[in-house]
């Protein structure tokens, strides 16, 4: 294409299709980190949960806490209102979390009670 000449249409497609290519590349790239990001904040809310399930396990209470699990639930949709992301899946997700958090909770308050029992003869 020389000065002055407008390009042609393969050349005009081609620069519009570069062009997309790196924002794609940009989107993806923002996306990767938003994920590393999200993992990491999951292991340290899971480093947090774990504790509690310890000093629950501890002190004998329930895996699960129904009415604080409710209250979580939502403030979460609310807080999805608020950044405009829809409130059925932060539901969604956060039911999830807690699933996997109670059955966590579980699994400490169960090998608490065996560590207290001691080993079974059987």
């Amino acid at each position: 294409m020389s000065e002055g000449t407008a390009p042609s249409a393969g050349e005009a497609a081609a620069v519009a299709d570069e062009a997309a290519r790196e924002r794609l590349r940009y989107l993806r790239g923002s996306i990767d980190n938003l994920d590393a990001a999200l993992v990491h904040l999951l292991a340290e809310r899971f480093k947090c949960t774990q504790q509690v399930g310890e000093l629950k396990a501890r002190h004998s209470l329930p895996p699960a806490d129904p009415a604080r699990e409710a209250a979580q639930i939502e403030r979460l949709r609310r807080l999805a209102e608020d950044a405009r992301l829809d409130p059925g899946f932060a539901e969604k997700f956060l039911n999830f979390i807690i699933d996997e958090v109670v059955r966590h909770h579980q699994a400490i308050a169960d090998r608490t009670l065996s560590t207290q029992n001691g080993p079974s003869d059987g």
